[in-house]
């Protein structure tokens, strides 16, 4: 489990196709701290450590991760959004987050707004009616509050401090990010289904 409160990011330093795909990065860590076997959330993409020094460390990746997510268009030098597991312990500074991603969203502007930056997203069609204003969405590993909500679009507000310490101040528009819902609205809605088909 993670809190999609960003506390690195990493670069992607070598990618090896062996059946599955084999990605090292390099961390703001001492990575010989990671245990091997230990979940990584890379932009909101939950990958298991499989070897490690302290310089930097490898993941690897499902054709179905790849397909799914962001991850399959990664390039070596690209950049990530790093968060290593929650413990028990430490303080929730986010929401829930599982580091599955269900979906891609689309950036449809970025608009300077003070020192902030409002940020509007097109949700995949069936992910849109988990998506509420005043709720929890995470997007590439960060947890964010949904300022508002038209049919599939939905805008955030996105403060300077993580505008520079993440990799939301890259966005442009058309690109897609890894999109995670808020856990509670997912059994929220599966509840309200429950309700109507008794």
């Amino acid at each position: 489990m993670f809190t999609g409160i960003v506390t690195a990011t990493g670069t992607l330093e070598l990618i090896t196709d062996k059946g599955d795909r084999i990605l090292r990065f390099a961390a703001g860590w001492d990575c010989s701290t990671l245990d091997i076997g230990a979940s990584v959330a890379h932009s909101g993409i939950c990958l298991t450590v499989l070897s490690r020094d302290r310089d930097g460390y490898e993941v690897a990746a499902s054709g179905e991760t790849m397909r799914v997510t962001t991850l399959g268009e990664w390039k070596v030098g690209d950049t990530v959004n790093l968060e290593r597991a929650l413990r028990v312990g430490d303080e929730l500074g986010g929401h829930i987050v599982s580091g599955h991603v269900d979906g891609m969203a689309t950036v449809l502007s970025v608009t300077a707004v003070g020192d902030s930056h409002e940020l509007w997203f097109r949700a995949p069609a069936d992910l849109a009616r988990f998506v509420a204003a005043k709720g929890s969405v995470t997007l590439d590993g960060v947890s964010l509050t949904v300022n508002d909500v038209k049919g599939s679009d939905f805008s955030i507000n996105v403060i300077e401090h993580t505008w520079t310490v993440t990799t939301l101040g890259t966005l442009a528009e058309g690109q897609k990010v890894n999109m995670e819902i808020d856990m509670l609205a997912r059994y929220v809605a599966r509840l309200a289904e429950s309700d109507s088909n008794d």
